[in-house]
């Protein structure tokens, strides 16, 4: 642990957990799903069911999908300007099995009609963990560059997502692999050492079987 962690990080807000940590979550969800967000259903699991609405974690989820990070002086107003830019929300307590105190559950659309379902959990000192993505578990931070592929589950797309990366001298830091059923549907997760240029991105997207492929940065 490092002394920013131990100090926490720079935010609005009154609690990096319930605060701070909502914001990255709404903002790695914005990232995933690709597109400005038109639409979200957002569950409260926990504690943010229990206390969020105090410390404002409803207003920083919705801060985070509109694009914002923990600094920004708009967070307390974020109600307001979803409504201006067009995102139609509404938020509920849900009870989530295993799931972190901190816990969210957001279904978020956007204008093409790309949806997104992501669990994620605030772990303290701004830290957040995606616990699953579309109902599939899987478990990152989103603090690395990293490259989200999903894809068919079917043998050679791991080993055509490794060369992508190996041709460009890329470093993969971390690199797990989730699938809904056999011969269904697959995430290949990496998180890596260096930026991930576009040209990587969009020979990826070109590879049969390969659905869809999103990058965090």
């Amino acid at each position: 642990m490092n002394i920013f962690e131990i100090l926490g990080p720079t935010m609005v807000g009154p609690s990096s957990s319930h605060t701070a940590g909502a914001v990255r979550i709404g903002l790695v969800t914005r990232k995933i799903l690709g597109g400005v967000p038109v639409s979200a259903e957002i569950g409260l699991h926990g504690s943010f069911a229990a206390t969020g609405i105090g410390h404002g974690t409803d207003r920083a989820l919705l801060a985070g999908l509109l694009g914002m990070e923990p600094d920004d002086m708009r967070i307390p107003d974020s109600m307001r300007l979803a409504r201006d830019f067009g995102l139609s929300y509404h938020f509920s307590s849900v009870s989530l099995r295993n799931a972190h105190p901190n816990t969210a559950l957001l279904t978020v659309k956007n204008a093409e009609g790309g949806t997104v379902k992501v669990q994620a959990s605030s772990l303290g000192g701004g830290r957040i963990m995606v616990n699953k993505l579309n109902d599939i578990t899987v478990n990152f931070t989103g603090e690395k560059p990293t490259l989200i592929v999903q894809n068919i589950d079917e043998p050679g797309h791991l080993a055509e997502i490794a060369y992508a990366l190996y041709y460009k001298e890329i470093n993969i830091a971390t690199l797990q692999l989730y699938r809904n059923q056999k011969g269904g549907y697959a995430f290949t997760i990496a998180e890596t050492d260096n930026e991930i240029p576009q040209e990587s991105i969009e020979t990826l997207k070109e590879l049969d079987g390969i659905l869809k492929v999103t990058y965090i940065h």
